[in-house]
């Protein structure tokens, strides 16, 4: 069974409008309401790909009721520790001449959730995967991951982790089978801009050296570099399209990154179906149908073992 770890979840409130001017009461043009959090957007993604699994984390209140509704709607299963107090936060997501957003904190999460959580993720057996996304909200401690981790080391288990900084570095003695770190996350991790195909391979291959069996690269408009634990790199080019809703694109292309590795076992094909996840899901509103993500796929996305 496939898992996904999502410890904030959200509402997300998007609102179009012409022109948002602060201090001054905006109309909207257009309104939508999303089940939001990187985890979660995972799950979905996986869905639509035909990837049976799981969505774990925690909910509270009247949001989370929304969240696991949508989600079960959507054909998403579910096994979230409930929380007592609070509420899942609500992010407010502004699309005028630029885009804001206004995230919500989210519910604290006391120890009893906590060790509900580990009861979970303690059962997940031989075979089984992880997919470990987003932040760590304050109000759990900032080693969570390393510690669940630790609780599936040498079990078998395989483990994707997409977060940032202190959070990731923490888990690469864990030898995760991927971690998915974007160019700017990258450039933070080696405290300098990179600028080149070759700068970035070298910090991939420096996280390969900490634990990382695999490590994805995005890199948005300009594709994504992948480093195999077989010592290959593949890079892979984006297809042309409008960009309408960046969010979720990089959880995309995790969710299509092991829906194409679950059903190829090919390196070169996950990478060419991650691709095609992301892009599909900043071509759309929303999240990407799996036929949306299909017909990217169809295009041929062109894979090449030359970093130029």
């Amino acid at each position: 069974m496939i898992y996904t770890l999502t410890c904030n979840p959200s509402v997300d409130y998007v609102v179009q409008m012409a022109e948002f001017c602060p201090g001054m009461v905006n109309r909207a043009q257009g309104e939508q309401v999303f089940s939001g959090g990187k985890g979660i957007n995972v799950t979905v993604i996986l869905k639509n790909l035909g990837i049976p699994n799981r969505a774990l984390g925690f909910l509270a209140g009247f949001t989370g009721d929304f969240i696991e509704q949508d989600l079960r709607e959507q054909g998403c299963q579910t096994e979230f520790v409930r929380l007592a107090k609070g509420f899942s936060r609500i992010n407010v997501k502004i699309k005028g001449q630029e885009e804001s957003e206004i995230n919500g904190g989210g519910p604290a999460v006391d120890q009893a959730a906590m060790e509900a959580l580990f009861e979970k993720v303690n059962s997940l057996q031989k075979g089984d995967m992880l997919i470990i996304s987003g932040s760590i909200p304050p109000s759990l401690p900032k080693d969570l991951y390393e510690k669940i981790l630790g609780l599936l080391d040498e079990r078998g288990v395989y483990a994707v982790v997409d977060t940032a900084g202190e959070a990731l570095m923490k888990t690469l003695r864990y030898e995760p089978f991927l971690i998915k770190p974007n160019r700017q996350e990258l450039e933070e991790l080696a405290q300098s801009r990179l600028f080149t195909r070759e700068e970035i391979v070298a910090q991939g291959r420096r996280l390969q050296e900490m634990g990382a069996q695999n490590v994805l690269i995005s890199m948005a408009a300009e594709g994504a570099v992948l480093l195999t634990s077989d010592g290959k790199v593949f890079f892979g080019e984006a297809p042309r399209g409008t960009v309408r809703n960046s969010v979720g694109a990089g959880d995309s292309m995790v969710g299509g990154f092991v829906a194409g590795w679950l059903k190829t076992g090919s390196y070169p094909a996950a990478l060419q179906w991650g691709i095609a996840a992301g892009s599909a899901s900043a071509f759309c509103e929303g999240l990407a149908t799996g036929e949306e993500i299909r017909r990217l796929l169809e295009a041929e996305i062109r894979i090449s073992t030359e970093i130029l």
